[in-house]
């Protein structure tokens, strides 16, 4: 895509990489992501955000530890997670999944296929490099809401530069074991990760798109505008 695209562009064709290329992204693209990801608003300026990047023999290592933890470990997460999912969120989240399924041909029923697309997670799906999100533990909620615009620009930057990005949650559930890892101090949370390289175009799994909600599902207008 070019430099030149708009928001609009880029907001309308990100959509969440389930396979990459093994191909390293270079150093400057990154840098620029980063650096790009780092000018999004927070509250007093605080920039809660702290990230630990992963590339070549250090995204195996750590891919190791993330299969390792889900196959033998018990979760463990810094945040709370959702308590549950009702009316449209239910809707969407089972839609999403049911995309994501019929894409690689997994049948509904078929537990195990399931459990091995889930663990594909934790594989970061083939991707060359991991951007572990943490945040300043002592901001609470308002530090994560900074975080989550530093997630949104990275993801919006590297698409402008031609890289695929998916936004990983799942890989927060195993907080015990990055922190082991990468040897993180109490005084951050672990909040989320991105993985990110070139897309694989032709896998399947990168070959549906979920919707989006029309406007008047999530605004509600008070006045006219002049």
């Amino acid at each position: 895509m070019p430099q030149h695209a708009t928001l609009q562009d880029l907001l309308n064709t990100r959509h969440s990489c389930r396979a990459f290329r093994p191909d390293p992204v270079p150093r400057d693209v990154i840098t620029q992501i980063l650096q790009d990801a780092g000018r999004v608003p927070s509250w007093c300026n605080a920039q809660p955000w702290h990230v630990y990047l992963t590339s070549g023999a250090e995204t195996e290592a750590f891919r190791t530890t993330m299969l390792n933890a889900v196959d033998t470990k018990s979760s463990t997460c810094d945040y709370d997670p959702p308590t549950r999912y009702s009316g449209a969120r239910l809707a969407r989240r089972r839609a999403c999944g049911l995309q994501l399924y019929e894409a690689v041909g997994v049948e509904r029923r078929d537990k195990a296929a399931r459990a091995a697309q889930m663990r594909e997670n934790y594989r970061f799906f083939g991707a060359p490099h991991v951007a572990l999100i943490t945040c300043a533990a002592e901001l609470g909620t308002y530090g994560a809401l900074d975080c989550g615009g530093f997630i949104t620009a990275f993801c919006l930057s590297a698409q402008a530069q031609g890289i695929a990005t998916i936004p990983q949650a799942a890989l927060a559930f195993y907080a015990t074991e990055i922190r082991a890892h990468f040897d993180i101090p109490e005084t951050r949370n672990i909040l989320a990760a991105i993985s990110f390289g070139y897309a694989e175009t032709d896998a399947p799994a990168n070959a549906f798109r979920t919707d989006r909600a029309e406007l008047n599902e999530f605004v509600t207008f008070h006045g006219d505008p002049s």
